[in-house]
């Protein structure tokens, strides 16, 4: 019923993309539009996309996870918001092509392009990243998730592809008549560059595929590889990105990773590059995103870390208990054993489940051993927890220097 009741709400989300597209003139007729979508790196790909661009010495705009630049201007997007209403879409296309910005660069969910949320917006280029577990409960079907990512391909006049994927099988599947299909990929692929070999920085391999996909569109739009590579010399992942906020006595880092897959590649990454190192990994799973994905989580965890605490992670009105009961099946799995939250960090392979988020990071802060490194995952930049279906001001960076600094003054 209530997925019925979606199709219902998109016809009225496809009436206000409509008016939008007239009252604002359809401005993106005269601006060079890049979609960027797909389950992981699309804020990557997109903010590496922008700094291409913008090193080129191109006028851009862009709209991602974690920040928006309209028009030369910078706004905060760190609340849960990634592609806007139909009505600030338009407008901010609008600005932009006022401003006489050539490109404009949009981080585009599966949940806009099911809901036509940016119906009418004429799209030069469509990335797709990957896709993979998320966004079940929305969708219904991994089918429906499927199908709602193509529609950014189906609307753009040139689409560009992971090749190494198994969404590029679905990108070949005649049933979505797609056009003027560019590929990208570590081998056979139109666009295929040992990336990390040109830069002179070893990359993860999640981020060679981001990096490959924004070398890939910058060709397309007929930058000389000088120019793209010099860019990606300088470029800084994006907030929440794998980022290190605290590395002395031990390291902190914090990532947006809430998928299995996501997870997987960042805590893999994490492993190779501290090998002897003990890992404290503390996260939990969003409500209403995708159920079946929280054992997945648990196993990925489990696979990289030593130990574990479990925590919320915006549960809105979803009882956190079976959240965090879900997650752990996956981490059992892999014969960790849970312990009383006063008992946890004495042995590895050992989890425990302490749902407030900032009772978590303080117990692993008070555990915490010379060389031992505290990965946070799930939250990255964003700056408000849900809890209880209400948002607080929260950032898992803030929180934890300022645990950290506490402890430095005493």
């Amino acid at each position: 019923m209530r997925f019925y009741l979606q199709r219902v709400k998109n016809i009225y989300h496809l009436f206000k993309a409509l008016i939008a597209c007239v009252y604002y003139q359809f401005p993106s007729n005269h601006i060079t539009v890049i979609g960027v979508t797909g389950t992981d790196g699309k804020t990557t790909t997109a903010s590496l996309i922008y700094h291409i661009l913008i090193s080129a010495g191109k006028k851009v705009s862009m709209i991602s996870t974690v920040s928006a630049t309209i028009a030369g201007k910078e706004f905060d997007t760190g609340f849960h918001v990634t592609t806007p209403s139909p009505f600030a879409v338009q407008k901010y296309l609008k600005q932009a092509v006022r401003h006489g910005d050539e490109y404009f660069v949009l981080e585009t969910t599966s949940h806009a392009l099911d809901q036509s949320r940016v119906y009418g917006v004429k799209f030069a280029f469509g990335i797709l990243t990957n896709i993979t577990h998320e966004h079940l409960h929305y969708h219904q079907s991994f089918e429906h998730y499927v199908a709602s990512k193509m529609k950014l391909l189906q609307n753009s006049q040139t689409s560009i592809v992971n090749k190494d994927d198994s969404s590029f099988t679905q990108v070949q599947n005649l049933k979505f008549k797609i056009q003027n299909v560019k590929s990208y990929g570590l081998k056979k692929a139109d666009y295929s560059l040992d990336i990390s070999k040109h830069i002179g920085k070893e990359l993860e391999s999640f981020n060679q595929y981001n990096y490959l996909a924004a070398y890939a569109l910058g060709k397309e739009v007929g930058l000389d590889d000088n120019v793209i590579l010099s860019a990606m010399k300088k470029f800084t992942l994006p907030q929440g990105r794998m980022e290190v906020v605290y590395d002395k006595d031990y390291t902190v880092i914090v990532d947006f990773a809430h998928t299995p897959n996501a997870l997987h590649e960042a805590l893999k990454s994490i492993r190779h590059q501290y090998l002897k190192r003990r890992i404290i990994h503390i996260f939990g799973a969003a409500a209403y995103r995708d159920d079946t994905k929280r054992p997945l989580m648990g196993k990925e965890s489990a696979s990289f870390s030593d130990i574990i605490i479990i925590t919320e992670e915006d549960y809105r009105t979803e009882n956190p208990d079976s959240i965090a009961k879900q997650i752990a099946s996956g981490i059992e799995s892999k014969r960790f054993i849970q312990v009383d939250p006063s008992q946890f960090g004495n042995h590895n392979k050992q989890y425990t489940i302490i749902h407030e988020r900032i009772e978590a990071i303080r117990r692993a802060l008070s555990i915490v051993q010379k060389g031992d490194v505290l990965v946070l995952t799930g939250k990255g930049h964003e700056k408000s927890l849900n809890r209880d279906g209400k948002e607080y001001v929260w950032n898992d960076k803030d929180e934890v220097l300022k645990i950290v600094e506490r402890e430095i003054i005493r």
